[in-house]
């Protein structure tokens, strides 16, 4: 189809292949080694070796599609889908970075592309006739050039007098991606050198060194998380051992914490915090498809030497009842920066570690000046939503005499996103709230003259818009589409809303700041990833605070670990010339869930750089959890 079939249906579990493997029998893989070595299957249809990086938009798009020579069937992957995960700024992709892809790409069912297909099939005989299918390749969705549709119009297997036969063209599919993945997975099995690089999966043989000793299994600790289950039979330390590499060095972590242990960074309110000044902002982690977490960041500016209690919170939005909202569990943080001179110069002064229940904050002195709160969370709770959604909720409806309405699921889900949008909490929108939900939703910024063609078309108030006004004006979206909800999804998907109008990809917060000498302002400047001013500031938070081991005789290579009671961060430095690849085995930590969502993986960190490996949290804060963590340098 021209909205992309998705390599990635070949991604689903081959046990029956991986079951042939001698070495499968010895050490039975689990799911997670399963789709790590199925994404190396894929990757090693255009490179030599896990190791080498993705290095361009056409080695992106090769990968993601497939090619069979024998049947001449050619695949066409959305262009959409490339672009979010090459953009203008993206320099190169790691294997790390494609496992990531394919976790965050739905795979195309067969049933799903049978389905597309027979919105077309006006006869019901399983067919659809050439032109009808040009018009739709050519015109709608990620649209096809005329070659591209002549390749499939001309498969001989499944074309015949003027008609496509999509059962056989689905069927085809389908079977050609099996074939695909089968055929490389065999080729890393007789292939020695490949088994060697493919990380994460077992292999034959004694393992070349030890590690350092595993920790004894707490009999209060299930090892079933959100991620996989893992099996625990036979000797623990045998199983961690067979998936070692030729590792030119290790060095292990183990941290053992207990039940509610975030009781002792308990957060106090200072006692006359009711007399002092505040501020208040809200703002939300959005997420993106290729997993990042992007949010807004602040500017605070401080009038005069102060002691200032800062907080961050999950913001709390109208809630079905009995019904907890997924949002309400995300761990939040803030970054507090100085600005010395200019944006580019941030000092880090510090973050807000003390908690209580769901508020994180901290309280300290501040002197006059220009401050940046960057707001931060692990990404450990949020994450890609994996149920499937059976029933879409309606949004718009038509009465007997035909006019258009929001359905009341749809109004009350618009109110809430008010809520989001309206950063000052004074019930109104000004332009510059307007303009984050726009280029959150659109891309686009809405200009001073369409915002006053707005004021006149929709309720304001001081020249801001109101509840209702924004009620009115995605009611007139809808009308301009004939009641078509294609549109208004684009914008419920974009603010982190399922089709049953769940917010499961975004978590809105509420910012508080109190001084006890003057009134704090903050606006909110810009939305950002974590991969520019936040991702320094919880390296050099880390660097400072964290618990750091060099690699033994590689002493330019130095992994810090931050163990918090609620969290725990590691840093990987890099001080070398050289760029290093580290492994990473978080197999046998206890009750343990990780921002990466792999148990088993491996970064590249470049050369003069430090980069945040990984955040880990406890699965159930009710029970102790244990993190047990290797990083082996690869050779």
């Amino acid at each position: 189809m021209a909205t992309s079939p998705g390599s990635d249906a070949a991604f689903s579990t081959q046990k029956s292949t991986l079951s042939e493997s001698p070495q499968t029998k010895k050490f039975p893989l689990t799911e997670e080694e399963i789709f790590y070595m199925n994404c190396r299957a894929a990757y090693l249809t255009v490179f030599k070796s896990s190791l080498e990086n993705i290095i361009s938009k056409e080695q992106l798009y090769l990968e993601k599609i497939h090619l069979n020579t024998n049947s001449k069937c050619y695949y066409k992957t959305s262009q959409k889908t490339i672009n979010k995960y090459w953009t203008p700024q993206t320099v190169k992709l790691n294997f790390d970075d494609f496992c990531i892809i394919l976790r965050k790409e739905k795979p195309t069912s067969k049933a799903e592309l049978l389905k597309s297909f027979k919105q077309l099939d006006v006869n019901d005989d399983g067919s659809v006739l050439h032109t009808d299918l040009y018009k739709l390749l050519t015109k709608r969705g990620e649209k096809m050039t005329r070659e591209e549709v002549n390749a499939i119009i001309n498969l001989a297997d499944v074309n015949a007098d003027g008609k496509f036969d999509y059962i056989k063209f689905c069927k085809l599919y389908v079977t050609t991606n099996e074939k695909c993945l089968k055929t490389t997975l065999e080729k890393l099995e007789v292939d020695s050198k490949l088994k060697r690089q493919q990380f994460g999966s077992h292999i034959e043989g004694p393992p070349e060194w030890d590690l350092s000793p595993v920790p004894k299994p707490s009999p209060r600790i299930t090892r079933k998380t959100d991620q996989e289950t893992f099996s625990n039979k036979g000797d623990t330390k045998s199983s961690l051992l067979a998936t070692s590499r030729k590792f030119k060095t290790s060095v292990s972590f183990t941290f053992t914490m207990g039940a509610n242990s975030n009781q002792n960074s308990k957060l106090t309110e200072p006692d006359s915090l009711k007399e002092w000044q505040c501020v208040q902002s809200k703002g939300c982690f959005f997420l993106e498809e290729d997993g990042e977490i992007i949010s807004h960041h602040y500017r605070m500016q401080i009038a005069q030497r102060s002691i200032v209690y800062l907080t961050i919170k999950p913001l709390n939005l109208s809630q079905v009842e009995g019904k907890p909202s997924p949002w309400l569990s995300v761990d939040t943080a803030l970054y507090i920066l100085k600005e010395n001179e200019s944006q580019a110069n941030l000092q880090l002064i510090c973050f807000t570690e003390l908690r209580n229940r769901e508020v994180f904050g901290w309280t300290g002195e501040l002197g006059p000046g220009i401050y940046w709160l960057i707001p931060s969370t692990t990404g450990c709770w949020l994450r890609k939503e994996i149920k499937p959604i059976t029933e879409e909720a309606q949004l718009v409806y038509r009465d007997e005499t035909g006019e258009l309405f929001l359905t009341k699921e749809f109004r009350s889900t618009l109110s809430d996103i008010f809520e989001v949008i309206d950063l000052d909490g004074n019930g109104l929108l000004s332009l510059e709230e307007y303009n984050f939900f726009e280029l959150r939703t659109s891309g686009e910024k809405c200009d001073e003259d369409a915002w006053a063609v707005c004021r006149e078309n929709f309720r304001t108030k001081k020249n801001e818009l109101t509840r209702q006004g924004f009620m009115d004006l995605n009611l007139m979206e809808a009308n301009d589409r004939e009641g078509d909800p294609r549109d208004l999804w684009v914008t419920l998907h974009s603010m982190g809303y399922n089709k049953a109008l769940e917010l499961t990809e975004a978590c809105p917060f509420i910012i508080d700041i109190y001084a006890d000498k003057c009134k704090p302002r903050i606006k909110a400047v810009h939305m950002e990833g974590c991969s520019g001013q936040l991702e320094k500031a919880i390296c050099k938070s880390v660097l400072n605070k964290g618990d750091a081991k060099v690699m033994d005789g590689y002493e330019n290579i130095i992994v810090y670990t931050y163990k918090h009671d609620t969290w725990i961060t590691s840093v990987i430095e890099n001080k070398s010339d050289n760029k290093v690849i580290i492994h990473i085995n978080n197999e046998l930590s206890k009750n343990c869930m990780n921002s990466r969502g792999l148990n088993i993986f491996a970064v590249e960190v470049a050369p003069k750089s430090t980069m945040v490996c990984q955040h880990v949290m406890p699965l159930n804060e009710q029970q102790e959890w244990i993190y047990y963590c290797v990083y082996s340098l690869i050779s």
